[in-house]
């Protein structure tokens, strides 16, 4: 099971980020496990400087931005290939 973390405050662009990881799960109807991660302490421990964040299987791939369902959708696929 791949696990896909958002790493931000919980802002609108958080909540815009995963809801885009959900639909690239959906996509591709993999089991994934999506967690919100709110803690600055925990988001410290991936050296992000700038939330929205994406970690995919506790690899950091996107961090400041919302990447496209396409880019989010070829990280999935990276991890269960």
């Amino acid at each position: 099971m791949v696990t896909v973390k958002v790493l931000g405050s919980g802002c609108a662009n958080c909540a815009k980020l995963e809801k885009t990881a959900r639909q690239a799960i959906a996509q591709l109807g993999i089991p994934a496990n999506v967690e919100k991660v709110t803690d600055y302490a925990q988001i410290m421990r991936y050296n992000v400087l700038q939330t929205p964040a994406l970690v995919v299987n506790e690899k950091l791939v996107s961090a400041g931005r919302q990447p496209s369902i396409g880019e989010i959708t070829t990280w999935l696929t990276n991890v269960v290939a």
